[in-house]
């Protein structure tokens, strides 16, 4: 079966973005530093690379090695429709869940205004590859009971606030440390699966 997975970036005290939505406060290091991160990042999660980069971080071609889907809220995906954006992830089936969005500014990406737990368990039971779950903290609080694995990316900041990793009900739930890695530029990512 396929599962979803919370791929994110972090500050140390949990915030995905600013309160604005923006997160270009994540240091990355030196010039080499945020290249030999990137590189390695890209190598293993190439779909993760929006469309219109994929060419310049040498991916244009690159297969999905994890993801065929991803799933995203509609804090997340405003973020790139405000760019004029309105496909970011071209070679991924895309989903935006939101109530207030109306019809999708773009056919190849699919507007849901009901329940994300029902779609989330209908991807799940298709054939496929893995489901991305890039953000927001709403939809990661509403959909905690069916992530499956963490990739947690950790910059060595601290936001004070913003929009949190998860933003839902109180519901402690656990995950394994299966893997864990450091950079350079001092961030860590770790590979989380659920208990």
């Amino acid at each position: 079966m396929r599962e979803l997975v919370y791929y994110v970036a972090v500050s140390l005290d949990g915030r995905i973005a600013d309160p604005g939505g923006e997160f270009d406060f994540y240091p990355a290091g030196d010039d080499e530093q945020a290249a030999a991160y990137s590189a390695w990042m890209n190598e293993r999660y190439p779909e993760t690379v929006p469309t219109a980069l994929r060419a310049a971080h040498g991916l244009a071609d690159a297969p999905n090695l994890h993801f065929d889907t991803v799933l995203m809220g509609l804090g997340t995906y405003r973020a790139v429709l405000d760019a004029g954006i309105t496909s970011p992830y071209a070679h991924l089936r895309q989903y935006v869940v939101s109530s207030t969005l109306g019809a999708g500014p773009d056919p190849e990406v699919t507007v849901v205004d009901d329940s994300p737990l029902d779609l989330v368990r209908k991807l799940k039971a298709e054939e496929g590859k893995d489901i991305w779950l890039c953000g927001g903290g709403r939809l990661a609080g509403s959909l905690l009971p069916e992530i499956d694995r963490l990739v947690i990316k950790s910059y060595p900041v601290v936001a004070g606030a913003g929009i949190p990793a998860f933003d839902g009900a109180f519901d402690p739930t656990l995950f394994t440390v299966t893997e864990r890695r450091s950079f350079a530029n001092d961030v860590t990512a770790t590979w989380f699966t659920r208990r």
